[in-house]
């Protein structure tokens, strides 16, 4: 089963995401199918990048998002 959810990279103390495609039993930072965003809560305003093309794609093929990754879809979908 597909999951879409994140990737930590960067260093100690500063954190940033990528959103992947992914195996639901790979490991976090391990093999994934495909990148479909980038995610970096340090900044400010933070640095929010999807591409709902793909990640509508992906949900179509029965991958599902996590928890985090639905609430960040759902913040690009409807803007403030």
């Amino acid at each position: 089963m597909l999951r879409i959810r994140l990737a930590r990279h960067g260093g100690k103390k500063d954190p940033h995401y990528r959103v992947v495609v992914a195996e639901r039993r790979s490991p976090r930072n391990g093999d994934f199918v495909e990148v479909v965003g980038f995610y970096n809560p340090a900044l400010n305003p933070v640095r929010l990048s999807l591409n709902l093309e793909k990640i509508d794609h992906w949900i179509g093929q029965g991958a599902q998002p996590t928890e985090t990754v639905r609430s960040l879809i759902n913040k690009v979908r409807q803007p403030a």
